[in-house]
């Protein structure tokens, strides 16, 4: 089975993009796949030897002139195409099986302030309050302290990777932030600071068997758990399992789960909360989730006794077989 690993080079995630990529393209079984790294970059598909690929059926002819047509589409990029349901739309109109959740679902999750509102709806979780501003909106300081109070958190509404993200202590950084964070998205994301416990925690389900893999605890030296946190060496403790009572466990297992057969999720997919007093609060879901050597959810395969390789052949034969 041909399969092309696919990086995004576009957005402000392109250098994690290239990180997971290549980490998922040496996993890869070369017994049951043929591998194929591609890259994305302005609406053109290439091989790692610079040659485009033919969009007209997502394939390219070799330099001896044989046609190579990819089976799968193992989708590797973080941020827009690829977690947005752009690059889902443009698979399921070739017919190529692809990774991961589906246009509707990738849409969805992209969309942090949706996803919230649908993921309180179906699953009654708990959440942070939160103010939304659109590019071209007035920034009201007074009336967003007074709802949010401070600290508070802005992001951009549609990103990844923590890109954009302030954590502001004093109404004179808020507008400042609020500009960041519309650079990276049509709509910022103002929510109010909930102390507590970070953890992530990925979930698949392969073939009817539900993996609900062991929460791992977040402890940055920095402020939040932001992109240099994410993946620079040292600057955060990655604790799997987590240090929470099993009670509390019991129940983000049950909420993780609930949260990704509710949306119709598929591949595996990772949600991140805050743990407040032995309550989660839901803070988003991951349709593409960091496959560097740094990410969480392969230490968490790892704790279950799953190697990068026995995951992908899993899930590569489970969603072929689906869509």
């Amino acid at each position: 089975m041909k399969v092309a690993v696919i990086a995004g080079l576009d957005s402000s995630e392109a250098e994690i993009s290239m990180k997971s990529a290549t980490q998922v393209f040496e996993a890869l079984n070369r017994e049951m796949f043929e591998p194929y790294f591609i890259t994305l970059k302005e609406s053109l598909f290439r091989t790692i030897d610079g040659v485009e690929i033919d969009k007209n059926f997502f394939g390219f002819i070799d330099q001896q002139g044989e046609v190579k047509k990819f089976d799968y589409a193992l989708i590797v990029v973080h941020g827009a195409p690829g977690e947005n349901g752009v690059l889902q739309g443009y698979f399921e109109m070739m017919g190529v099986p692809y990774s991961g959740c589906s246009v509707e679902v990738s849409a969805l999750t992209f969309n942090k302030s949706l996803c919230k509102k649908v993921v309180q709806f179906v699953a009654n979780v708990n959440l942070a309050k939160e103010i939304t501003i659109r590019r071209g909106e007035t920034v009201n300081v007074e009336r967003i302290i007074e709802e949010l109070g401070l600290p508070l958190f802005v992001k951009p509404n549609a990103s990844g990777s923590s890109c954009g993200v302030t954590k502001v202590k004093e109404s004179e950084q808020l507008v400042a932030a609020v500009e960041m964070a519309l650079k990276e998205s049509e709509v910022a994301l103002l929510e109010e600071f909930i102390e507590g416990t970070e953890v992530s925690q990925g979930v698949m389900i392969v073939g009817g068997d539900e993996w609900v893999l062991p929460a791992t605890e977040l402890v940055s030296k920095n402020e939040f758990f932001d992109y240099q946190a994410k993946y620079t060496d040292g600057f955060t403790q990655e604790i799997t399992p987590a240090r929470i009572p099993e009670s509390v466990a019991k129940i983000l297992n049950h909420t993780t789960l609930d949260i990704y057969k509710t949306l119709g999720c598929r591949g595996i997919v990772r949600i991140d909360y805050i743990i407040k007093k032995g309550k989660p609060y839901f803070i988003e879901v991951n349709t593409t989730p960091g496959m560097s050597r740094n990410s969480i959810v392969p230490q968490q395969w790892n704790q279950v006794g799953l190697t990068m390789e026995e995951a992908f052949t899993l899930l590569l034969r489970d969603e072929r077989e689906m869509k």
